[in-house]
């Protein structure tokens, strides 16, 4: 059987001085091709060459990933200020619209950092420009040296809603998970479910509520390790479960189907 097919949302970068890329880091394809079961296909999120209609078409599923370029305040009606940092209006004007074109018709996928933030500003949320600067939160950014293990290690505990949708599938009301992220949930948007969180109260797990399809989203980063993490792999299982349903009839897995995926 052929595996569906997962358009990872590649990031515009600038290797060098002047040489532009679309690029997807290797461990969201190795958490794709390993943990979920699929065929990984980079996408440029650029309006210029995709749309969201062909992308739909092509992919079975969509894994939103994290990136260095946030997104822009104005799609959540704010001005942009130097704590917002850097943007990516291609991306934006890609993802934003796929996600509520997914979330309408069912198609799965899955939120990683900013493509978590995404999820919440396209169904009409808010984002904190700088979580550390808010009283009593703590630091979630990548540590600023270090090797690859110790930037991704795991840092913070995340505790689901007792009986919901991630206490289902991960099988334990709290789970340990890594912190890379600038920015946060503000305002949930409509249907944003907010389903876990750090101890310091930011969101960390959502979905979006009526949508038939898999809609799960995390502000950490499953892809590290993916097919040996405890915490990673049912994750990345269960959405390569509701991508395989899509692949095979263009139909969503109903969400009630995740526990047993």
């Amino acid at each position: 059987m052929a595996r569906p097919v997962i358009g990872i949302i590649g990031n515009h970068q600038v290797i060098g001085d002047s040489y532009q890329v679309h690029a997807g880091g290797i461990m969201n394809s190795e958490a794709i091709a390993e943990a979920s079961g699929g065929l990984p296909l980079v996408v440029p999120a650029d309006p210029r060459f995709v749309s969201v209609a062909e992308l739909m078409e092509v992919c079975d599923g969509f894994l939103l990933t994290g990136g260095r370029p946030n997104v822009h305040p104005e799609e959540y009606g704010e001005d942009a200020t130097p704590a917002h940092g850097d943007f990516d209006r291609c991306r934006d004007a890609i993802t934003l619209p796929l996600v509520r074109a997914c979330v309408e018709r069912g198609q799965p996928f899955l939120g990683v950092c900013r493509g978590f933030q995404e999820v919440n500003v396209a169904m009409g949320g808010t984002l904190y420009p700088e979580i550390r600067d808010l009283p009593g939160r703590m630091n979630h950014r990548m540590p600023p040296d270090g090797t690859i293990e110790e930037k991704f290690a795991l840092r913070h505990k995340v505790t689901f809603t007792q009986g919901g949708v991630f206490h289902a599938l991960m099988g334990a009301p709290e789970v340990m998970t890594n912190t890379l992220h600038g920015q946060g949930i503000k305002t949930a948007g409509a249907r944003i479910v907010i389903d876990g969180h750090a101890p310091d109260g930011t969101p960390e797990a959502i979905y979006v509520q009526g949508s038939a399809g898999f809609t799960l989203s995390v502000q950490w980063h499953p892809e590290y390790r993916a097919a040996e993490d405890p915490v990673s792999k049912p994750l990345f299982a269960a959405f390569g479960a509701a991508a395989r349903a899509w692949a095979e009839d263009k139909r969503p897995m109903p969400m009630g189907a995740l526990q047993e995926a």
